[in-house]
């Protein structure tokens, strides 16, 4: 079966196994769209909120949500201590906290602390990347299952990526930095199966002072199709580039990306949408079928706007429109296919937060902490504007699950909504 076609019936197949859970970043699917209903629209600090439970350090990496437990990450002691924290989700009591020392020295933004990726989990272990301190995984007691070292990673703004799973197999795109690669490990065991050094990825310098250009990708890549039909997408500098997650091997690359690359790609069944940071290009590329390999550019790319406003958190793909809230805080609505704008208007001053669909609506959290709930469509309308806590800053991006929202600030994990099941 072509592997566009499997995409599409993949898709179907995986939307509907994972309902309830919130097992990775962005979702089930990686792709920023929830299965759930019966959403809370309106919350406060008294209204809808039913926990809230003190981080012990910051961190831009979000929540997961399976069954009874939530997980997220945080930094303390200026990085050199990474934990991964299991609250339970009825009550946001830590059922555990496993913590490891990062002893190598990393450059970091001060927007970027250390706990940057979200973990993820398969329902009979959670794994996490802590970047040059290791691949961690734990049972769903905490009790260490392995640990793997994957190398040191030095970037002026710190690291980004969130670890994958497909079938048997973790995959993490390791970077940035002047070391990036593309590993894939046994989930039960981390073994190593393959990896993939990305050199046209790599910085060859880490002094914050040297004149050359930094490049890097921040993206967690998409996995889409099944078996020997996947592919798995990542943006990286100056293109995007579709792998074999069995194997690591190439398929095809779109040429067209700038050099610094912050966001996830954007994929449905016939379009690929994919964004550079810091107001470089964005541009959409017809999803190859299976025969397509190499330079794919002249043949797929769709359109390309050679500049963009700053995008840092990702946007969402849902029927043949990207939704967006970029990094100035304008809330935007633009054809996949075309690229050409729907709407777009000023929704708040700030925000790093990816966009959710869920609903027939969109959530997004500004800088602020405050979830804003717009209604999905052809014109803006904005349904309601959430703070949780005032001054509280918040980077990452809610999970959804089992009608409750879960929000991460610097300060603070809340749970709001009652639970449906």
């Amino acid at each position: 079966m072509p592997r566009i076609l499997l995409f599409v019936v993949t898709l179907l197949i995986t939307t509907a196994a994972h309902a309830g859970d919130w097992p990775q970043w962005r979702g089930p699917d990686g792709t920023g769209v929830s299965h759930e209903s019966n959403l809370p629209v309106q919350w406060d600090e008294k209204l809808n909120m039913t926990w809230s439970a003190t981080m012990p350090g910051p961190g831009n990496g979000s929540p997961i949500v399976v069954g009874d437990r939530v997980f997220v990450t945080a930094s303390m002691d200026g990085g050199a201590k990474r934990a991964l924290i299991c609250f339970n989700r009825d009550t946001g009591k830590v059922l555990w906290y496993q913590a490891v020392a990062a002893s190598a020295s990393e450059p970091t933004h001060q927007t970027s602390p250390y706990s940057a990726s979200t973990p993820c989990s398969d329902g009979q272990a959670v794994y996490v990347w802590h970047g040059s301190a290791g691949l961690y995984a734990y049972d769903m007691d905490g009790r260490e299952l392995w640990k793997l070292d994957l190398g040191q990673y030095r970037h002026i703004w710190g690291m980004g990526p969130s670890p994958v799973l497909f079938e048997d197999m973790l995959i993490v795109h390791a970077g940035p930095g002047d070391n990036v690669k593309l590993v894939a490990v046994q989930k039960a065991t981390g073994t190593m199966v393959w990896e993939k050094p990305l050199p046209e990825a790599q910085n060859k310098f880490t002094t914050p002072g040297d004149k050359e250009q930094w490049i890097g990708s921040w993206a967690t890549p998409v996995v889409v199709g099944k078996g020997d039909t996947a592919e798995l997408i990542l943006p990286l500098p100056n293109r995007v580039v579709a792998f074999n997650p069995q194997t690591g091997t190439e398929y095809w690359r779109c040429e067209g990306l700038g050099p610094l690359a912050y966001t996830s790609p954007l994929v449905d069944s016939e379009t690929i949408v994919a964004m550079s940071g810091f107001g470089g290009p964005d541009m959409g590329i017809k999803l190859p079928d299976g025969a397509a390999s190499g330079d794919i550019t002249a043949s797929h790319q769709l359109w390309r706007h050679p500049r963009t406003t700053q995008r840092i958190g990702s946007g969402v793909l849902v029927s043949g429109r990207v939704y967006i809230c970029n990094d100035n805080g304008t809330a935007q609505c633009f054809d996949a296919k075309t690229g050409e704008d729907v709407w777009k208007e000023r929704l708040t001053k700030q925000a790093w937060s990816s966009m959710i669909y869920a609903d027939h609506r969109l959530y997004v959290t500004d800088l602020a902490g405050t979830t804003h709930v717009l209604k999905a469509g052809s014109k803006y309308e904005l349904l309601s504007s959430n703070p949780v806590a005032k001054g509280e800053t918040c980077r990452s991006t809610p999970a959804f699950s089992d009608g409750q929202v879960f929000i991460r600030t610097y300060e603070h994990l809340y749970c709001i909504g009652v639970r449906l099941k």
